[in-house]
């Protein structure tokens, strides 16, 4: 039987965990301050999956991924993919659908090199970007470093801006994969066609644009429940969930599950008419989601598992990225006149 306290208490200072926090450091040099904001400067407020610019009757969407230099080291062309992948997870997190995306990147070994831009040039292929150029450094003695940037376009938003207590929270995660060697990478990837890894991503644009959800965060290297609270953080709010309920693959190790990083996984918050249709939604796509929790007015995640229950995190007496705004007056939203 898992012990829920130790497992909460690996999971609060994973490697993952602490480097979210260090977010901290921006969040207090270019996090609001002010009280009154117009409705293009909330959705223009960083700590969502990427900014969104608002543009006459849509969005547009911008953000960024660095990756880890031993990983672009070790692996140079799935670095250049996952770079790509996690960038669109973003822009699909938002309601978005990815439109193009640039890169910097530094390398001393020229093959090294080609292979980084052909798994970018691969992904950008199968994901229907356009791979629009960036800045190269290529010498001998550099260090190797990789950046990726993306735009994409929403035309109705999902924001964190909009979590509440009393939405459901829903996690959807497409199982058809495996673990990639010993780490916490979930790849759901390898072998789909380019059709089908579309169609799945459209599954949140669609339902963003039908009204049937609220916010989304895709599922990144913080793990379950690192994501769930950055989803939580940016009004202040918490949640119970229930370990039990999520999607999961049949022999999947729960302590290793919670640290998933999948190519698709996202955790979502809606209302409760609309789960019927949001799972059928995902269902019909082959993509697993479950309802695992509901949003509350507490400010600390807790999660249970059978008869066990724990606090994870409790945001009114530590932060985590930082990035936290219950204390700005939403009304130029208008999430009242968003429902359907």
């Amino acid at each position: 039987m898992t012990d829920l306290t130790a497992l909460l208490d690996t999971l609060r200072s994973t490697p993952a965990m602490r480097s979210k926090q260090e977010i901290q450091q921006p969040a207090a040099v270019i996090g609001s301050r002010q009280q009154s904001l117009t409705r293009e400067q909330l959705y223009a407020l960083p700590g969502d999956d990427t900014t969104a610019i608002a543009c006459g009757d849509h969005f547009q969407l911008l953000a960024i991924e660095g990756m880890l230099p031993a990983f672009v080291e070790s692996a140079p062309w799935f670095a250049g993919w996952s770079a790509v992948m996690a960038n669109v997870s973003d822009i699909t997190a938002m309601g978005g659908r990815a439109t193009a995306v640039v890169n910097a990147y530094w390398h001393h070994d020229n093959a090294a090199a080609h292979e980084l831009l052909a798994g970018m040039r691969a992904a950008c292929e199968a994901y229907g970007l356009l791979l629009a150029g960036g800045h190269t450094s290529l010498a001998t003695g550099n260090p190797t470093a990789l950046a990726v940037a993306i735009t994409g376009i929403a035309q109705t938003l999902l924001s964190t801006l909009h979590v509440a207590p009393g939405q459901v929270i829903a996690m959807a995660v497409d199982l058809e994969g495996a673990w990639h060697a010993d780490s916490a990478y979930w790849k759901a990837f390898e072998g789909v066609p380019a059709e089908r890894l579309r169609s799945k991503l459209d599954v949140l644009p669609r339902l963003a644009e039908a009204r049937l959800l609220r916010a989304a965060k895709d599922i990144s290297n913080a793990g379950v429940l690192g994501s769930l609270l950055m989803l939580l953080e940016t009004t202040g709010c918490g949640a119970t969930i229930d370990l039990s309920a999520m999607p999961c693959p049949p022999d999947a190790d729960l302590a290793r599950w919670l640290q998933v990083f999948p190519s698709y996984g996202f955790l979502m918050t809606l209302d409760e008419r609309d789960w019927p249709q949001v799972q059928t939604a995902f269902a019909f796509e082959g993509v697993r989601c479950e309802r695992i929790g509901v949003v509350d007015g507490s400010g600390a995640l807790n999660s249970q598992l059978g008869k066990q229950r724990g606090e994870f995190w409790n945001l009114h007496e530590r932060a985590f990225t930082g990035f936290s705004y219950p204390h700005l007056d939403l009304t130029p939203l208008n999430l009242d006149q968003q429902e359907h």
